[in-house]
């Protein structure tokens, strides 16, 4: 009985040992696949330690827009890099925050500033979104396309009544008239209401005037465009907001027509935060899971997830939204 016992402490201890060992392997392996992928330049668009092939980005501006520093990042090493000889921007958004639309636009005007961009619209590219779209050199956009809603809002909730409903009443000691105003505990006063309509024609006025300089053809339509209207790709083609219909070849057309881009160049997608390390990282923590052996996932493989969390609409927004419900 106890020969069995001794037997089957062994083979458990081997097998640990041989688990070990395969698992040193495998990250071995996906390490060398890593470093050579990187020398040579993958198809990911990144371009390892600075070795790649020629190609045209692809960059993706979806969801809510927000100020982003790994955005901002990636736009740096675009515009730096060499083997990147034209960027596309694929547009699908229905805005965001104006200040994030403000720092999409001037860090494209930059990377335009150095090498042919342009803008792909797809099934919404609206406010916030359609800011970068302007800040490219060209326009193009699907015939269906939602686009415009160029400007900007200030929304708050006003739960006065219901708070005297529920018998809660808040006291507050303010530091001037108009601090924290507007606030959702009282109803807006005169002073408040024109404080809040000077930020939004302030920045309603910066949004227009950037529209004014980046598309000279939509200057005729301005008043039109100013009511902060939406598009369908073919009506803002007629006004002058975008510059084709069509797709991603349209623009890519472009590039070899109009910037002398060489043809043939294959397009690779660009990502924020995305280098060797996070592929290997993403590589390591796959294979660790298709394996059972959760002590190699990586927090780093979860912080790569892009998250939508709440937004309350606390200050200004370029966003084009149909229902208030459709945004948090």
């Amino acid at each position: 009985m106890t020969l069995d016992s001794d037997i089957l402490i062994d083979r458990r201890r081997l097998k640990r040992r041989l688990t070990v060992w395969r698992v040193l392997a495998i990250v071995a392996f996906v390490a060398a696949l890593a470093f050579a992928g990187a020398r040579s330049g993958g198809d990911d668009g990144t371009s390892g330690f600075g070795i790649g092939r020629d190609h045209i980005a692809r960059i993706t501006i979806s969801g809510f827009i927000g100020d982003s520093k790994s955005r901002h990042d990636m736009l740096e090493k675009l515009r730096k890099d060499d083997n990147v000889k034209a960027v596309i921007v694929a547009v699908d958004s229905p805005g965001g925050t104006t200040t994030g639309g403000e720092a999409l636009y001037e860090d494209l005007r930059e990377l335009a500033n150095a090498k042919p961009v342009a803008a792909v619209f797809g099934t919404m590219a609206t406010s916030a979104a359609y800011l970068g779209g302007i800040a490219t050199d060209y326009i193009v956009a699907r015939g269906n396309t939602i686009t415009g809603s160029v400007g900007v809002i200030f929304q708050w909730a006003d739960v006065s009544e219901l708070l005297g409903k529920v018998g809660v009443k808040v006291d507050e000691v303010r530091s001037g008239a108009l601090k924290a105003k507007p606030s959702p505990f009282t109803p807006v006063d005169d002073a408040a209401r024109a404080l809040t309509e000077q930020l939004v024609k302030d920045s309603q006025g910066w949004f227009v005037g950037l529209v004014a300089e980046r598309r000279k053809a939509a200057v005729s339509s301005l008043e039109d465009i100013k009511t902060g209207r939406i598009y369908t790709g073919r009506q803002a083609a007629q006004v002058g907001l975008i510059d084709a219909i069509g797709d991603e070849q349209v623009a890519i057309k472009w590039f070899t027509d109009a910037r002398k881009v060489p043809s043939g160049l294959k397009v690779r997608d660009w990502k924020p935060g995305q280098s060797v390390s996070s592929l290997l990282s993403a590589s390591m923590s796959s294979l660790a899971l298709k394996l059972g052996v959760a002590s190699l996932v990586d927090a780093a493989v979860l912080e790569g997830l892009d998250i939508l969390k709440d937004r309350p609409l606390d200050g200004l927004f370029s966003i084009w939204h149909p229902q208030l419900s459709n945004v948090r």
